[in-house]
């Protein structure tokens, strides 16, 4: 008799009764357990059974998640194994436990791999434990994952999205950063281009004291040209735009008439025959079949020049061109070669030609009261023709046709620019287009010098394109001196547009295409040139820049 049964039979006074019947129950007990002990033991303690389980899933669920610090699971079986037997229990616990053992090492084994679960409750509450379980050890995984470096250090997603931010704030830096090197690089450009203040007094000098001499020269000593009048100094020099050195001057000596018949020579209303009427005396020697003979009367004008120059040896006359209505001469002052363009050309002081009317389109720019002090001024015609001289229409010769010029009033509006009187002034802001204009002809100049394909373009087109951006962008706002950058590259593209469309309207002769006759392929050519420079950049002037001469 146990100890138990001892104190149980000293408090109850049926406690002989109570000892029989509990043999009675152990006897059939183990009957039972001979024949099914496992299904015994499940029916008896079936509640228990699933207690543990839930208790033991839970316990699962943490054990996984610590999973690295866990010792193995043969270990732990062996402790449990170990201290079931050093403590005595009864047979019905110990077999409990035993139990509870097996499954916690079924369970473990599942968790790690994947094995097909058990039919019963059981199996569904294991598999549940061993699912969350897995999630758990995913997730570990997972971030283990990001901390572990793989060939090096590499970013956690914090860093990264604070890299991005830093980057979004650094961007518009970079993009000010590029812009202000690209505007470092036009105004080192301009820079350069500046011509030295000596070397401007020293060539002025010496092309005034020539055009000076030879006035003189042809009041005194011809006949034809007694009635010069006095010079019309055009052109990039004279209109502040030449640039690196004083080395071109272009001056017109004007021919007054007083009353001349114009018709037009062609389509494009640049070219016209010029008949002479009463009151020209001294020309009309040039004058067949009522045409003035603009070749005839340009051979004689170089004619005397030539017996000029010879006393002043110093000048030497350049070979005639083809085309050109001037008489060029070449004269070196210290280190630079200046080229003098004498022009001789005929005043005409009456209304301007029907189709200059839609041209000069400068009232929103300028305003219609300077557009009408234009109009009131005279025109000038100069001795030059396009293509071969011996072609003739309506029995006027190639050679013998006059070109209208509007250098004068080129020259004004250059000069007076702004929409503001005082733009450019002391007591006003300043602007970009002289700058911008200077720029684009350095850039013509230096792409014609690396690709001579293009030699039939000239600086007249990019003031064309100028004088077109002008009357589209009026406010001196828009030519702001601190946007040189932006204002440059949209007159780039207005050039690139005309380019590529092949069409750039004469700023006074709307009817007149500077680009007809230069083909649309060469045009394309320019444009895709003018494009990447400024795409790039302008690695054209970086190497300019670079060049110590």
């Amino acid at each position: 008799m146990s100890c138990r049964e001892k104190s149980r039979q000293a408090k109850s006074p049926d406690s002989t009764q109570c000892s029989d019947s509990r043999k009675e129950k152990r006897e059939t007990i183990g009957r039972k357990k001979k024949e099914d002990p496992l299904k015994s033991n499940h029916a008896e303690e079936k509640p228990p059974v699933k207690e543990t389980t839930k208790e033991k899933g839970k316990h699962l669920t943490r054990e996984h998640s610590r999973e690295q610090q866990t010792p193995p699971e043969k270990t732990k079986t062996q402790i449990h194994s170990s201290r079931s037997t050093s403590v005595k229990k009864p047979p019905l616990h110990r077999d409990l436990e035993s139990q509870a053992t097996t499954m916690r090492s079924e369970t473990a084994k599942a968790s790690l791999k994947t094995t097909k679960p058990k039919a019963g409750g059981k199996a569904e509450t294991l598999t549940r434990c061993t699912k969350a379980a897995g999630k758990m050890e995913g997730a570990q995984l997972k971030e283990k994952k990001i901390e572990r470096p793989a060939g090096g250090k590499k970013e956690t997603a914090a860093e990264k999205s604070c890299d991005i931010e830093h980057a979004d704030k650094i961007k518009p830096k970079m993009l000010k950063t590029r812009s202000v090197s690209g505007d470092s690089v036009l105004q080192s450009t301009l820079g350069k281009l500046k011509i030295r203040a000596k070397d401007k007094s020293d060539t002025s000098k010496v092309v005034n004291d020539f055009i000076g001499n030879l006035i003189r020269h042809l009041k005194k000593e011809t006949i034809c040209f007694q009635d010069v009048d006095e010079p019309l100094r055009t052109g990039s020099y004279y209109e502040n735009l030449k640039i690196s050195d004083p080395d071109e001057f272009d001056v017109m000596l004007p021919m007054p008439v007083e009353r001349v018949q114009i018709e037009p020579f062609g389509e494009n209303g640049a070219f016209y025959s010029v008949a002479l009427k009463r009151g020209n005396g001294h020309l009309m020697k040039f004058q067949q079949n009522d045409v003035l003979s603009a070749s005839e009367m340009l051979q004689e004008f170089r004619n005397e020049v030539k017996k000029f120059a010879k006393g002043f040896p110093a000048w030497t006359i350049e070979r005639k061109k083809g085309g050109c209505p001037a008489v060029t001469l070449a004269h070196k002052v210290g280190s630079v070669t200046i080229s003098l363009d004498v022009v001789l050309c005929l005043k005409v002081t009456s209304s301007w030609p029907s189709f200059t009317s839609d041209g000069l389109k400068i009232d929103q720019w300028l305003g219609t009261k300077v557009k009408r002090e234009y109009k009131w001024k005279p025109y000038y015609l100069v001795p030059k023709y396009e293509g071969r001289g011996n072609v003739e229409n309506d029995g006027v010769l190639n050679k013998d046709v006059w070109r209208i010029s509007f250098s004068h009033i080129e020259k004004e509006i250059i000069k007076n620019h702004g929409s503001e009187k005082t733009c450019c002034e002391r007591e006003g802001a300043s602007c970009c287009r002289k700058h911008c204009l200077k720029l684009l002809k350095h850039l013509l100049h230096l792409l014609k010098e690396n690709d001579p394909s293009l030699a039939k373009f000239c600086s007249y087109h990019a003031k064309t394109t100028l004088l077109h951006a002008c009357c589209s962008r009026t406010r001196d706002s828009d030519w702001g001196a601190s946007d040189l950058s932006r204002c440059f590259g949209l007159l780039l593209q207005d050039f690139e547009s005309h380019l590529r469309r092949g069409e750039l309207y004469n700023f006074f002769i709307p009817s007149q295409n500077l680009l007809s006759g230069l083909g649309k392929t060469r045009c394309k050519h320019l444009a895709d040139c003018v494009k990447e420079q400024r795409e790039n950049g302008f690695p054209i002037f970086d190497a300019y820049l670079q060049n110590p001469c």
